[in-house]
């Protein structure tokens, strides 16, 4: 039997687990025990944290493993790439999964490339920012090397700005931040596949976000109800981008803002499926094509070109504070058409700063319309 190696744990990775064991595969699971779901669901469970890259490919050579993945944790790409490296497998190299982690490196590939994207600054706590004068107000703030909006927060006014780069930085692993100017206008994602450096475009994705302070996403929607002419611009622009960041293998999330005016801006991508249960769930439910099966399956290097042999609505709301009105909703969902599944998974509903914050979700396909709530 072929052995497949996961890196992450949670609830968002059990898919990926579950998936690879249906296609056959021996899964071994690493993340730390503590908030971990896969482990009991992994074939083989080991506590070691994500990040110690070297003790997994340790493992991961003892074991023999053929293939490599994670779905929903940008944390766990560069262990991820650096194991496939050493061992030969399916990946996109070390190096340049430290340019697609980490925001100011894929900055600076997008600027090398011209690839429209915000101007930004790299910033420390303690610096001089006099270099960010130039930037009109509004700005964004965000750590280096973090994901689920952790640590992003909007600069109003200047003298925010000491003390928002100063928290940034707090929350990033490298301590520094990544200053940028603000785009306004609609947001969405744009759910991708590659196999040897040809990208496939799945599903553009709507999504509804708190807006400020946080932009801590609420709701994904698909398809997409931009004009087509919009979308066609965007499939032409996101295989640029990713061509820039040299992701060749595997799945990819590229979140993209649309002026008022129709410009486009790329403001970042992930070398991973979109977490939000947008790859592991909703590109299937929209389309018909198994996009987790295929994530897993070119980790085993092994891939067929895409089919979208469908046509659906699909959706997620999350359950927080900010959207109590949904509780009653998700605890009776069995009375509500068009539901999937939904989950409260805290009975403490919290006002939401990043997406750990989020208290259940609602998912739903419909044939009719976007669900709304």
């Amino acid at each position: 039997m072929k052995k497949i190696a996961i890196i992450g744990g949670s609830y968002l990775q059990q898919p990926a687990v579950e998936m690879a064991q249906a296609c056959g595969y021996e899964v071994h699971c690493f993340a730390w025990r503590e908030g971990a779901t896969c482990d009991k669901v992994a074939d083989y469970f080991y506590p070691i944290s994500i990040v110690e890259k070297e003790q997994i490919l340790e493992k991961c050579e003892e074991i023999g493993i053929d293939g490599i993945t994670t779905i929903a944790s940008d944390v766990a790409v560069p262990t991820v790439c650096y194991v496939a490296e050493r061992m030969g497998l399916i990946g996109n190299g070390y190096e340049n999964a430290l340019k697609s982690t980490n925001k100011y490196l894929m900055s600076r590939c997008f600027a090398e490339a011209g690839i429209p994207a915000p101007a930004f600054c790299r910033v420390k706590a303690g610096d001089d920012l006099s270099a960010l004068s130039a930037f009109s107000l509004p700005m964004i703030v965000k750590p280096t090397d973090r994901s689920g909006s952790l640590g992003v927060e909007i600069i109003k006014q200047r003298e925010q700005l000491v003390p928002l780069v100063t928290k940034a930085c707090d929350y990033s692993f490298r301590q520094e931040a990544i200053v940028e100017e603000y785009i306004e206008g609609r947001e969405v994602s744009v759910e991708s596949i590659s196999w040897k450096g040809r990208h496939y475009i799945l599903q553009i994705t709507d999504k509804v976000t708190t807006g400020e302070p946080y932009f801590v996403e609420l709701e994904h929607h698909q398809p997409s109800n931009l004009p087509s002419d919009i979308q066609e611009r965007i499939r032409e622009l996101v295989p640029r981008a990713l061509d820039a960041l040299h992701i060749r293998y595997g799945a990819s999330h590229t979140e993209i803002k649309i002026t008022p005016t129709g410009e486009l801006f790329i403001i970042e991508i992930g070398a991973r499926m979109g977490g939000d249960f947008i790859g592991s769930t909703l590109v299937k439910l929209s389309t018909g094509y198994d996009y987790l099966k295929a994530t897993v399956e070119v980790a085993m290097g092994r891939f067929e070109e895409p089919v979208i042999s469908e046509s659906h609505f699909s959706g997620v709301f999350f359950l927080s504070e900010e959207t109590k009105r949904l509780r009653p909703l998700i605890a009776n969902s069995s009375a509500l058409k068009d539901v999937v599944k939904a989950e409260i998974t805290d009975p403490e509903l919290r006002h939401i700063t990043c997406s750990g914050d989020r208290s259940g979700y609602l998912i739903y396909q419909s044939n009719e319309s976007r669900m709304c709530l």
